[in-house]
């Protein structure tokens, strides 16, 4: 997380993990969510705020949840299904339920299924958001195999040259295992910067950087900026010079995973919710797991020990950083901006649940 985006230590309101996953199970309760449910769904936000995916913890993500329960946007008690199902690969009507409650079933039954036949693939439609990949993606490491999930988030960047929203925020996330290190975890959506950490920027007054964003009108905004009421998200690479058809190519991608391939239309197009891709592969089919993790290691001490840049930071890789936040986080609890606090009190006080954030 990007300096920009962290609660200042002299403001923050440090709260313990276990008070704040309370809460968030009994805030979901009140609204209609069954307690294993609501129990699944503040371990994901849990996992997001321990590892310093500040974006889709309760911070961003609690009280949108909330609004969309109690409004009918979110079924609460889905009852999901299995509409397709062939060997290795099926596909769950998830029912409009909460993402955080169906997608770890997804994510489960293709580890079953990799299990099996060595690979398994499975897409989860007619859902609702999942909050970050990487947790699905490393509920594979557990079982040593390599796991990937991608989601199709909202539609608000723009194509290359284009001066309309077409493209989703269509997060992918792999992990793979290791022993020596820390896994190895990558979760990113393709646009320069992830559109909840605009709200973080907005609640700390910080401005958006050169070739984040776009204006009203699709121009790239090439000069630091406070940010614009009125945007559009910039694929990875900003403009055509810097590469931004990559970025661009990568969100097609992953709506071709989870919506199209679902058959439920497409950007501005879908039908039936958020859809959901969720892959697992048993690495004891392609190799030894023990020489997969020893080579892994090994590459993963390699990145590590690599000299850096004179005046830079260490040289560092996907997963290593989010690793020693959660570590700092479980030992010091989790910072908060105080607005997030008061809104908890406001919400606990609505809702009648005991006051532990303290």
């Amino acid at each position: 997380m990007l300096k920009n985006f962290q609660v200042p230590d002299e403001i923050a309101v440090r709260v313990p993990e276990a008070a704040m996953r309370w809460t968030t199970e009994r805030l979901l309760e009140a609204v209609g969510m069954p307690a294993d449910d609501a129990r699944q769904t503040a371990d994901v936000l849990m996992y997001a705020d321990l590892r310093g995916i500040d974006t889709h913890g309760v911070s961003n993500m609690l009280r949108q949840y909330l609004r969309q329960l109690a409004g009918g946007g979110y079924n609460p008690t889905p009852k999901w299904r299995v509409a397709r199902d062939h060997k290795a690969a099926c596909v769950i009507d998830g029912d409009g339920g909460h993402g955080m409650v169906v997608a770890p079933l997804g994510m489960r039954q293709a580890i079953e299924r990799a299990a099996e036949y060595g690979v398994g693939s499975v897409s989860v439609m007619n859902c609702r958001h999942l909050g970050p990949c990487s947790y699905y993606a490393q509920m594979a490491l557990e079982h040593r195999m390599l796991g990937q999930a991608t989601t199709a988030g909202g539609v608000a960047m723009v194509p290359t040259f284009g001066t309309k929203p077409l493209l989703g925020l269509n997060a992918m996330a792999f992990a793979a295992p290791a022993e020596r290190n820390p896994p190895f975890i990558y979760d990113a959506a393709p646009s320069v910067v992830a559109g909840n950490k605009l709200q973080l920027a907005r609640r700390l007054g910080q401005n958006v950087l050169p070739g984040w964003v776009t204006d009203e009108h699709g121009n790239p905004i090439m000069e630091e900026v406070p940010v614009p009421d009125k945007l559009m998200l910039l694929p990875l690479g900003s403009t055509r010079e810097g590469g931004s058809q990559k970025g661009y190519a990568l969100s097609v991608i992953g709506e071709i995973l989870t919506s199209v391939l679902c058959a439920s239309g497409a950007g501005q197009r879908r039908r039936a919710g958020s859809a959901h891709h969720f892959l697992a592969y048993d690495i004891a089919c392609f190799c030894d797991p023990d020489e997969f993790v020893a080579d892994l290691d090994q590459y993963l001490t390699d990145l590590l020990e690599c000299p850096p840049v004179a005046g830079s930071g260490k040289v560092l890789y996907s997963g290593y950083p989010e690793a020693l936040t959660e570590a700092e986080r479980r030992r010091d609890g989790i910072p908060y901006h105080p607005e997030v606090i008061e809104w908890f009190r406001g919400a606990t006080a609505e809702h009648g649940v005991d006051w532990r954030l303290d």
